[in-house]
């Protein structure tokens, strides 16, 4: 705005023209018809008879501009998405229109000011993310009222017209009334106000004055305190990024706050132009804080960021900065990213969100080191000056705390030097310095074949991965680097992937670097109460080339179309020969690639009470060596999916085929059989119920089929007992109990036996919202229906105590009839609106070698609280027997495994009956889901 008194033609509504230099993503008539909006103003000023009313009527004729602009600049943004820069600028020039022509309306008309001193009391300043010229559709407006002593009455019915009018205009405005002194002492005790301040941007009124605070800011404030202002700085990144999770590679980033975001990229320009008063980013090359490389990752992170968080605002209609899965497929495509070779357009988009989010951590390194440097900022700590380290070796040097090269061309003329660069500061306990990784990222191209079969080269990659302590540490900045995927190729692919699911939460290669920070707290005991046989197996010796390799390795064939297991054992056929491992070694480490789902599947998703799953693994895990490799591999890679995803019941399953195994291997095959097992189980329950008389005891171990007595352990035996003792026909008795070894609650069952038992049970449990996570059913030789589920609350936990009376009643009335499982379910059975973004094709499967008495029917498809009732009901209603179900989820997809026979008490046989049930489930689960979406 120019800086003149008021005057009476239409010209006093005017804001200024766009500079040409602006660069807006569509022509600034078209988003704020500036002599219109004057005009218009100006008759209103005529023809208005109260202030009130002049008000009103401006409200609404810059409401229609506002929403006529934001409609242009949307159409350009939909032309031109990733084009962010300009979107930016001209979200920002339009509110600068706004805003203006409000303060225009107040000074000129409203109160208009009664000689110069009066008008040279006030001047509008942008602050903030608004004062850079740079917002989202729906970013908040940040204002300081500027006044060069105290507030007049006049200034302050000028704030209190035009707040009015901004909020009646729907805008988050953001306001402070202050002098240029108040700015300067509260800056001085207030990082958030200093930093606002220094985005300052006069707007309109009196300019001098907004020039007088700029000027005091540099000179009085900013000029001495350089070093304050960054590690306050640092210290917000780091409360921002703990707030976010920490890690830059979580699945549902927030945009703007998380580690590697907008915000860490404006962290980094506040700092320069703090120390600097720089203007523009560009300026970073010149003072030598970037290389011209380095500002193009800059440039191009930011305008990905800006184009992601303006598409999020367009979408949602509001402020809206959290990548949730939902709203990425949609950006995704507002983006133009298509599906191509086996992947989804969102996941190759959220790759790249990912190798931007790295870039900015590079780049807050490079600039932090140089502040360093120059003594503006200090050391990283204190404490780090008396800490005994090793010397470096010849050929590098400590700068700053950090290790750097010595002399670079005489390091770079030996390639494998870029991979000693990183053994050195693992040996030393020192961090690289910013230099020395630009220099190993600058010549990557040294990594050739040659380096990657010689020998040394694998010697001193493999002794960072197993002999310096801390190989998570190492691969991240390996990866970050670029050398990783330099050294090993393969592993490139994987960098930044994400899996588009809710089971995973972070990308490929940071699941891969966690899975094996899981393995090397094992081996130093820190998991010992978690993880104890994995611990006692590592304690006992284990081959750690080979595990730790294996870990690296076991993702590495994602992302493709076919099986990444299979594809991944090929990948590791090439890379363990080439990194030196014995043959032996690589055919295990292959193994283990090809193999690292195998003892997951078989815990979770069959039966491990049937004979035949203990054996059919024995045989395919072959030797204790193997069985104990695959253990620990498979414990780190749960609890490498993400917080919560290992628990109580997982360990279990692990645990308890693991102890089987191991007794199968050791006293051979055949022993591992039903009668034998049966035979355990009675005597085991005789001692259980010693109080118990003969009479009781012999009708109660006579009672049950074979598969009651491996289904159940002793303890849910004795439970059935007690609940089927005096048992009348028309009772159905109930018994809830926490099993703490399984993190679940135990639900048992008695009660006449009847067609679809297993169904209305299911159903009871839906609609109290119990997630079942197993369950088994029996029916007695005297009629009775005996069955165990195993349930936990929407949080993955057992249901706490006050909880269990009105799940007991719900099931009564249930199985009571009071309440029709099938109606009630309609209301209960949802899909969240942030999980019908995912794909989860519908598949069912028969199995009639995986038992010898049962036909295991495995159901994958997507997870809702009314799908095991409706696949029961649906065995039920075409005469199959359930005898126990495996309910296994990852996120919001379920794999559950179903062991049953026909009503002659067989597996079920011949093509055209399996087909026609297929067809019945695929229609009952299909038609299921289609409801529970349409809610």
């Amino acid at each position: 705005m120019s800086d003149t008194t008021p005057d009476s033609t239409a010209d006093r509504f005017c804001v200024p023209a766009a500079p040409d230099s602006l660069n807006l993503i569509a022509p600034p008539e078209n988003i704020f018809d500036r002599q219109a909006v004057a005009a218009a103003l100006h008759q209103l000023a005529e023809d208005s008879a109260d202030a009130k009313t002049l008000r009103n009527a401006t409200v609404g004729l810059l409401s229609a501009q506002m929403k006529h602009g934001r409609a242009v600049i949307a159409e350009a943004i939909a032309k031109r998405p990733l084009d962010a820069g300009p979107a930016v600028r001209a979200y920002a020039y339009l509110t600068d229109c706004v805003v203006c022509s409000t303060f225009l309306l107040a000074t000129n008309v409203l109160h208009p000011a009664t000689s110069a001193d009066t008008w040279e009391g006030l001047a509008l300043v942008a602050v903030g993310g608004y004062g850079r010229a740079e917002m989202a559709p729906f970013s908040d407006v940040d204002l300081l009222f500027l006044t060069p002593w105290k507030l007049t009455p006049w200034a302050e019915s000028v704030i209190e017209s035009m707040l009015y009018m901004l909020w009646d205009l729907r805008l988050k405005v953001g306001h402070a009334s202050r002098t240029v002194n108040e700015c300067l002492r509260l800056g001085k005790d207030d990082h958030t106000i200093r930093t606002a301040l220094l985005e300052s941007r006069y707007l309109a009124g009196h300019q001098p004055l907004a020039q007088e605070l700029k000027k005091r800011l540099r000179k009085e404030l900013f000029s001495n305190t350089a070093g304050d202002f960054i590690e306050s700085k640092m210290s917000e990144r780091e409360a921002r990024h703990s707030k976010q999770g920490g890690h830059r590679y979580v699945v549902e980033p927030n945009v703007k706050e998380a580690k590697g975001g907008l915000r860490d990229l404006q962290a980094l320009f506040w700092i320069a132009k703090y120390v600097h008063g720089v203007d523009r980013p560009a300026e970073l090359v010149d003072l030598g804080l970037f290389t011209r490389e380095e500002f193009g990752y800059f440039q191009r992170a930011e305008n990905f960021l800006w184009a992601v968080r303006n598409q999020l605002h367009l979408i949602t209609g509001r402020a809206m900065d959290q990548l949730t899965f939902d709203l990425q497929v949609e950006v995704a495509d507002r983006l133009d990213y298509k599906d191509r070779a086996g992947r989804r357009g969102v996941e190759i988009f959220m790759q790249d969100y990912f190798r931007h989010a790295t870039r900015v951590g590079d780049l807050t390194r490079v600039l932090l080191t140089a502040m360093e440097a120059d003594h503006i900022r200090r050391m990283p700590t204190l404490a780090g000056l008396f800490q005994r380290r090793k010397r470096v070796k010849q050929g590098y040097k400590i700068v700053h705390g950090r290790i750097n090269i010595q002399d670079e061309k005489e390091f770079l003329s030996d390639p494998v030097n870029l991979l000693r660069l990183f053994d050195e500061a693992l040996r030393t306990g020192y961090k690289l310095h910013p230099d020395a990784v630009r220099a190993v990222s600058a010549n990557l191209d040294l990594i050739d074949d040659t380096v990657r079969r010689d020998p040394l080269a694998s010697k001193i990659f493999l002794s960072c991965l197993l002999k310096r302590n801390n190989p998570g540490r190492a691969l991240r900045r390996m990866k970050e680097s670029g050398l990783l995927g330099a050294f090993i190729p393969e592993f490139q692919t994987v960098v930044g992937m994400m899996q588009f699911n809710m089971y995973h939460h972070y990308t490929v290669d940071e699941h891969t670097i966690i899975c094996i920070e899981n393995l090397c707290q094992v081996e130093k005991g820190e998991l010992k109460d978690e993880l104890p046989i994995s611990t006692r197996i590592v304690e006992d010796g284990i081959n750690r080339r080979v595990l730790y390799l294996a870990l690296l390795l076991h993702d590495i064939g994602k992302g493709r179309p076919e099986d990444h297991s299979l594809l991944g054992a090929r990948v590791a056929r090439r890379v363990a020969p080439r990194l030196g491992l014995k043959p032996k070694d690589c055919e295990t480490v292959e193994w283990l690639v090809r193999h690292h789902l195998l003892m997951s599947d078989m815990a979770q998703k069959r039966d491990l009470s049937d004979p035949r799953t203990v054996r059919d693994f024995a045989k395919a895990v072959k030797t204790q060596k193997r069985l104990d490799l695959l253990l620990v591999l498979t414990s780190c890679d749960i609890r490498g999916v993400g917080p919560g995803v290992w628990n109580n019941w997982k360990a279990m399953l692990l645990r308890n085929l693991y102890r089987q195994t191991t007794e199968a291997l050791s006293t051979g095959l055949e022993d591992v059989n039903r009668v034998s097992r049966e035979s355990d189980a009675k005597k085991a329950l005789r001692e259980a119920l010693a109080d118990w008389d003969k009479a009781r005891l012999r009708r109660e171990t006579s009672r049950h089929y074979g598969p009651y007595w491996q289904g159940l352990q002793t303890e849910t035996q004795v439970v059935m007992a007690n609940l089927l003792d005096g048992l009348t026909d028309d009772e159905v008795r109930i018994d809830l109990h926490e099993d703490v070894d399984r993190d679940a609650t135990r639900v048992c069952f008695v009660m006449a036996d009847h067609p679809g038992i297993f169904a209305r049970l299911a159903g009871s449990l839906a609609l109290v919202g119990a997630n079942v996570v197993d369950a088994r059913t029996f029916t007695t030789k005297d009629g009775y229906a005996t069955a165990a589920f195993w349930i936990q609350d929407a949080d993955g936990h057992p249901y706490e105590v006050d909880r269990l009376g009105r799940l007991k009643s719900m099931i009564h009335k249930t199985l009571g009839g009071e309440i029709v499982a099938g109606e009630a379910m309609v209301k209960r059975d949802k899909i969240k609106k942030r999980e019908k973004a995912f794909r989860h094709p519908t598949s069912v499967s028969f199995d009639n070698e995986g038992s010898d008495i049962y036909t295991i029917i495995e159901v994958d498809t997507r997870d809702r609280p009314g799908l095991l009732y409706d696949i029961a009901r649906t065995l039920a209603n075409n005469n199959i027997y359930l005898s126990s179900a495996q309910i296994a989820t990852y996120g919001t997809q379920a794999v559950d495994s179903f062991y049953v026979k026909d009503m002659f008490g067989l597996k079920l046989m011949g093509q055209t009956k399996l087909e026609n049930l297929e067809k019945k489930l695929l229609h009952a689960i299909e038609q299921g889901a289609s409801k529970a979406a349409a809610q």
